[in-house]
């Protein structure tokens, strides 16, 4: 019988080892400020940089994600509750198109 710490820990790779899988590298240019700044951090909270700023680009992300204004066009997509919703005439069905379509793309590879 697996105790609850074992089964944490296992749970735990399990989860590390799938994120490893998909991180990827890539070069950011920073300016020197904002490179302080991240060395500083990576300092205090005793972490790689590496992992710092994976982790501050991926929040960021959510984040302008989740604030991606929502423009109301003209044309009527469907209606709820007697309500019409209209079709968004912003940025974001450009965006989550060409993020499928990068998703897809790298997907092959």
């Amino acid at each position: 019988m697996t105790s609850n710490l074992t089964k944490k820990m296992l749970d735990d790779w399990e989860q590390r080892s799938t994120h490893v899988k998909e991180q990827v590298s890539t070069e950011v240019v920073l300016n020197k400020a904002d490179l302080i700044k991240i060395e500083a951090l990576a300092e205090t909270y005793d972490l790689p940089v590496s992992d710092l700023l994976a982790n501050l680009i991926n929040t960021a992300l959510l984040e302008i994600e989740e604030q991606m204004p929502y423009v109301p066009g003209d044309k009527v997509i469907r209606v709820e509750e007697g309500e019409p919703i209209y079709e968004d005439a912003g940025r974001t069905p450009e965006y989550m198109a060409a993020k499928a379509k990068l998703e897809k793309k790298n997907h092959k590879n």
